[in-house]
């Protein structure tokens, strides 16, 4: 009698066991496409910051270069030089690594 009743028992532990398993599966399944549906939207938004971004450095350049808003043709100059000097970051950064693939 008392193995029936502890063979019932564990017979309803695995059901229950079953049930959570599928249950927390497809919870789950539920995040990873809210996860991933997330990342998409993280990956527009700092495209979008990306381009907005390019657009105020536009902006700001053409604004120095009109002279509108204050801006000199000094300030265009230095925003211009700052420019180049970030170019040629650029192009040593790209010839380092180039070199460093030689190797």
């Amino acid at each position: 009698m008392a193995e029936k009743d502890i063979v019932k028992r564990l017979g309803s532990e695995v059901e229950r066991l079953i049930a959570d398993h599928e249950r927390i599966s497809e919870r789950c399944r539920q995040l990873t496409e809210e996860r991933d549906r997330l990342q998409r939207e993280k990956r527009g938004l700092e495209e979008r910051v990306r381009e907005l971004d390019q657009r105020l450095r536009s902006a700001d350049i053409s604004t120095a270069m009109t002279g509108a808003q204050g801006g000199d043709v000094e300030r265009a100059k230095q925003r211009i030089n700052s420019l180049l000097r970030e170019v040629d970051r650029c192009i040593a950064a790209i010839k380092h690594q180039e070199a460093q693939e030689t190797e």
